[in-house]
């Protein structure tokens, strides 16, 4: 699961315990495994017009989180920055109608939406809006309350950032939220495949850990430790397993329905914690984004057990060669990551970022084959 810390330095004067309760709550996203899926056709959907991309940002319900609005419009764009990002946007700008559809887009753990730019850009080009909520003590300003906590609330925080724009006077008229689309990566992927009826608990989580703590220490400590070989190796297993034991005893089954969204992406999804069963027929079209290259997972105990489960799922794209920071587009700056980061963050050695345009054009035909009549 992606922690992006947007210029910020993880402190390195924490006690080793206090920083694996924390970083072992960030179990995190998927990568692929090698086995028979449903391929998608590549449906590339043409920009409606040339229309520019507007942004704004609104208050959360209740003031909590603020929602980030891209959209089509005709006004001009400038560039906009937004913490080590500068992208071209038209800030405010009056919106225009385009398909009147909504995407939500769910950011990983750590996150923000400006490394979901590129995707926020293909999606308006094709009519869409798109909103991003900010997910309260899991985002790039705030990651106290990451992992399971965090899980329990994101799926209500996607439906209310649905209110919020439907209570906006600027984008009401224009849209019909009874088809709404909705993309999530690394945590937001755990978010998706909760909004596509999957049920979870923070015991099964444990479970998992206690199973294949050795086989898939990143997705369950996150980047307060790895394993080297070494002799301390026995040791850092012990205090992750002891950590994990006092966090994660909850056996309650976590599950969050919102009828409004009838087409669901998710793209490297922390998986570990599902009932995949739970997942065999999805409430709604289900599509995932495998990574083939992630470090931070191995790859069948996350997409492998959600693919192998599902009979109805689609493959919207498969990246061989992509590592866990791939859908980060545009990436985040690594120099300013602690290094363990950065070695399950960067791309592999043979990735090529410029495929990534059209993963994009294939999430957007994704969802038009189901949200567009």
């Amino acid at each position: 699961m992606a922690l992006i810390v947007f210029g910020r330095r993880v402190p390195t004067r924490l006690l080793l315990a206090s920083a694996l309760i924390k970083l072992a709550a960030t179990a995190a996203t998927l990568a692929f495994m090698a086995l028979p899926a449903r391929q998608a056709q590549a449906q590339s959907v043409a920009p409606q017009s040339a229309l520019a991309m507007g942004m704004t940002e609104m208050p959360g319900q209740d003031g909590k989180g603020v929602v980030t609005v891209f959209y089509p419009t005709s006004g001009a764009q400038a560039p906009v920055q937004r913490f080590r990002f500068t992208f071209n946007a038209a800030l405010d700008a009056a919106p225009q109608r385009g398909n009147g559809r909504l995407v939500v887009v769910s950011h990983g753990t750590g996150g923000a939406p400006w490394v979901h730019t590129d995707l926020a850009r293909a999606l308006v080009q094709a009519g869409y809006v798109v909103a991003m909520p900010e997910h309260r003590g899991d985002n790039n300003k705030d990651d106290s309350d990451t992992g399971p906590e965090s899980y329990k609330r994101r799926p209500g925080e996607v439906s209310r950032a649905i209110d919020v724009v439907a209570a906006d006077a600027r984008f009401a008229p224009l849209l019909a939220l009874d088809k709404v689309g909705m993309y999530g990566f690394s945590a937001g992927g755990h978010t998706a495949l909760s909004l596509a009826g999957g049920r979870w608990s923070p015991a099964r989580f444990l479970a998992h850990c206690e199973a294949h703590l050795g086989e898939d220490f990143a997705s369950c400590v996150g980047i307060a430790l790895r394993l080297t070989g070494g002799p301390l190796d026995g040791l850092k297993k012990s205090m992750a397993l002891g950590v994990l034991r006092q966090r994660f005893s909850d056996a309650t089954w976590y599950t969050h329905e919102d009828p409004r969204i009838k087409a669901i992406v998710a793209a490297a999804p922390a998986a570990m914690d599902f009932d995949a069963s739970s997942l065999a027929t999805p409430h709604v079209p289900l599509g995932l984004i495998t990574l083939g290259q992630d470090k931070w997972l191995t790859p069948q105990f996350h997409s492998g057990a959600i693919l192998a489960a599902c009979k109805t799922c689609t493959v919207v794209a498969d990246l061989p060669t992509a590592g866990h920071g791939a859908m980060l587009s545009p990436p985040p700056p690594m120099n300013l990551l602690p290094s363990n980061l950065v070695e399950l963050l960067q791309d592999p050695p043979g990735f090529d970022r410029a495929q990534l345009p059209e993963v994009n054009r294939k999430v957007v035909g994704f969802l038009s084959s189901q949200l567009l009549p």
